[in-house]
């Protein structure tokens, strides 16, 4: 029903916002990483994390502690969270929940393509897959040798299928050709989510509009970088833009056209928000890169969504915020188990 009343909100999805809530109470603070970072070994990181909310999520590791392990339990944790509310959760929140997993289901068939074009087998491959965009299917993706019989064979009947029909092609599936193939996914995926939170009206299409024109105009940022230098041309580049972000139509204009870094940076220029990441970066070794900026961006968007009630956006805003949480934990872990601590603090806070 579009344009929700908070009248009626509370009926069918109050429980769930309430838990979300909830959860997100239990986000590290810059106190928990300020302890974090003291740690001696990867034992002590344990310790440290049991007087948090994630308790006893490595209690059942017997042998020694490895990254790896770290990292898949903190997402079993994330998985477990994110299942329980999309298994109580009604229409329309459940095909929200639904639509969050599919970047995820992306980027696991596009590790899959490219680990089997480098001939990784694919029992090594599937657990290096994200849960949260786990499939039946996804194991038989291998066995493609072009989109179209990705398509046909195994994607016709997933939740990408409605995201493929501009990746429809003959061409083999070589390096340049399944990063191609991710950003058309990427840019079909944002612009169907955008439109369906548009649809929703309210306020959850008042707090996922920025989140997700800023995730579409930092893939056209990152997409213009990272073709300088490859067989890319401008107009093929210009197609893979997502066009739901704030710099449609102008700006994307622009960043087709762009030479170089300096070029893509006069562009953010136009832009306030952009500016300021751009200029947040550092060129030497150490410094701020690009990526950090932006994730330090999109951080502050999603804490924001916390602000209001009565809307979908906190649970986007959750997942996101919980992502980048790990990506500290274990971004802390392996300066410990390296032993390179002069780094360990360039962790992103949240709270």
């Amino acid at each position: 029903m579009p344009g929700y009343s908070e009248f009626y909100f509370n009926v069918d999805h109050g429980y769930l916002e309430g838990l979300v809530r909830g959860f997100k109470a239990g986000i590290l603070t810059s106190a928990d990483y300020v302890n974090l970072a003291q740690c001696e070994t990867l034992e002590d990181l344990k310790l440290h994390l049991q007087t948090t909310d994630y308790g006893n999520f490595l209690a059942n590791e017997t042998g020694p502690l490895t990254i790896s392990t770290i990292d898949d339990k903190l997402k079993a944790k994330l998985l477990t969270e994110f299942h329980y509310f999309r298994n109580h959760a009604f229409e329309p929140l459940a095909t929200f929940l639904n639509f969050i997993t599919y970047s995820y289901m992306i980027d696991n068939v596009i590790l899959l393509i490219t680990g089997t074009l480098h001939q990784r087998p694919i029992a090594e491959l599937v657990p290096k897959c994200h849960p949260l965009g786990s499939f039946e299917q996804m194991e038989a993706v291998s066995i493609a040798s072009n989109p179209t019989e990705l398509f046909n064979a195994i994607l016709v009947d997933t939740p990408l299928a409605a995201f493929f029909q501009d990746c429809l092609s003959e061409n083999d599936l070589d390096e340049m050709n399944i990063e191609i193939m991710r950003n058309k996914l990427y840019k079909s995926y944002l612009e169907a989510f955008y439109k369906f939170c548009e649809k929703q009206g309210g306020t959850t299409a008042e707090i996922m509009r920025p989140i997700l024109e800023f995730e579409a105009d930092r893939r056209a940022f990152i997409i213009t970088i990272n073709s300088f230098g490859t067989e890319l041309s401008k107009d093929d580049r210009k197609k893979l833009y997502p066009t739901c972000g704030k710099l449609y139509p102008e700006g994307l204009h622009l960043l087709a056209n762009a030479d170089d870094y300096e070029q893509v940076k006069c562009v953010a220029d136009y832009y306030a928000e952009y500016k300021a990441v751009f200029e947040g970066v550092g060129s030497g070794t150490g410094e701020k890169t690009l990526e950090d900026a932006f994730f330090e961006h999109e951080v502050k968007l999603n804490v924001l969504a916390f602000n209001n009630q009565f809307h979908f956006g906190v649970f986007y805003a959750y997942v996101k915020l919980k992502e980048q949480e790990c990506r500290n934990i274990v971004w802390i872990a392996e300066c410990i188990s390296q032993r390179h601590r002069t780094k360990i603090n360039n962790y992103i806070p949240i709270f």
